[in-house]
């Protein structure tokens, strides 16, 4: 497939694309739980030093994180919302 045809199936509205967006990182947010409570739990009391001493625990944080928020997550996700919109219009007919 086409990169200019791929493109044009997962084309979504600006307001859509930025509604799947949250939804991504929301769900990110929930799967990465563990990782957000111990880098909290680090981070609590500390000012500057937080940068070096929860370190190893933002790094755990963000690693959790990108899993659930690339932009082939974002292109999975949007290739579904236009599948489903797709099934709604050919019902209709």
């Amino acid at each position: 497939m086409g990169y200019v045809q791929e493109a044009r199936e997962n084309h979504v509205k600006k307001k859509v694309e930025e509604a799947l967006r949250s939804k991504m990182k929301q769900k990110a947010l929930k799967e990465c739980d563990q990782y957000t409570s111990k880098y909290a739990q680090c981070a609590s009391g500390k000012t500057i030093s937080v940068v070096w001493q929860c370190r190893k625990q933002a790094k755990e944080l963000n690693d959790c994180l990108h899993q659930y928020t690339n932009d082939a997550v974002l292109e999975e996700m949007k290739r579904k919302y236009m599948l489903q919109e797709n099934e709604k219009g050919s019902v209709g007919v």
